[in-house]
């Protein structure tokens, strides 16, 4: 009931519920009244000329359940919510439950973490067992982004290939996957100049990795890069501080060639990576951090 800005929300909620359920005792108690109609002790309907409604009393069985399903209903919403913002008497609620499964669950994985504390990141990711475990956090966390193989697709990183926004080291990798990440490249387009500034900014950008490009145009975009070089430097390698990517590699995160990277020009990009450190223990992430550096570094 947060959602709502009013506490007659609640309120009505309450009413509908308890209303309901005292119609349900009204409707029992009209149910169970007979009532003479014809002789036969039939309603006096007749289907396929031989096939008579009977006027029979509800059987006992049937409103003996039925009255134990109202008195039910009405002692759970007593002792849990289910009346508006009513709590309960008993003080329980989905929330705590699951952090108190949650605080009993990492209580016993505390003795398999054990062994990995003060390892680190780069020590664990040449331990078997760590990577066992962290490649299990990983198909559990992370594959839906980055594949099941890491290798990312248009819009999610490869972390496979050593090439890092933010820095890959052990340390940063922790950081990234507890706190997550949220990178913005703004429009540029007014900053750059007109539809032909664009287009010659693209070329020239696709110049800086030996890229395929037209030249001139990237001879013409070289002074529209100033507009580029507060994030990514003069030289187009990139800020890991500011997760501003290296455009000297070859590594294209949203789409290659003119007509990509003129999109991201004109419209800019907002990326999102959620963070996980409300989700897996510090003990798990350092181990997903392992198995995460491990996948772009040589393994024995």
């Amino acid at each position: 009931m947060s959602d709502f800005v009013s506490s007659g929300w609640s309120l009505f909620v309450a009413a509908a519920t308890v209303l309901g359920l005292v119609l349900c005792l009204v409707l029992l108690i009209i149910a169970s009244r007979r009532k003479a109609m014809a002789e036969d002790n039939s309603t006096g309907h007749v289907w396929d000329e031989d096939i008579r409604e009977l006027n029979n009393p509800l059987p006992r069985w049937w409103m003996v359940l039925f009255v134990l399903t109202v008195v039910f209903a009405g002692l759970y919403l007593a002792l849990y919510p289910g009346l508006g913002s009513f709590g309960g008497t008993l003080g329980w609620s989905s929330a705590d439950q699951y952090q108190a499964e949650q605080a009993e669950a990492r209580k016993a994985m505390q003795v398999i973490y054990a062994r990995f504390d003060g390892q680190a990141v780069e020590a664990m990711a040449r331990d078997p067992q760590a990577q066992g475990i962290g490649e299990r956090l990983f198909a559990n966390n992370c594959a839906t982004c980055h594949g099941s193989d890491a290798k990312g697709s248009k819009g999610f990183p490869n972390l496979t290939d050593n090439d890092w926004l933010y820095g890959g080291s052990g340390d940063t990798i922790v950081e990234t996957i507890t706190k997550g990440r949220e990178g913005t490249m703004p429009p540029m387009a007014a900053a750059v100049g007109n539809g032909d500034d664009v287009r010659h900014l693209a070329n020239y950008v696709l110049s800086l990795s030996g890229s395929p490009h037209n030249s001139v145009a990237a001879a013409l975009g070289k002074s529209k890069f100033s507009a580029c070089a507060a994030c990514h430097g003069m030289n187009g390698k990139g800020n890991p501080a500011l997760g501003a990517p290296d455009l000297t590699d070859k590594v294209w995160l949203h789409g290659w060639g003119e007509t990509a990277i003129i999109a991201m020009i004109n419209n800019g990009k907002h990326s999102h990576m959620p963070e996980h450190g409300s989700r897996l223990s510090p003990e798990q992430i350092r181990v997903l951090a392992a198995y995460v550096w491990g996948l772009s570094h040589e393994r024995p």
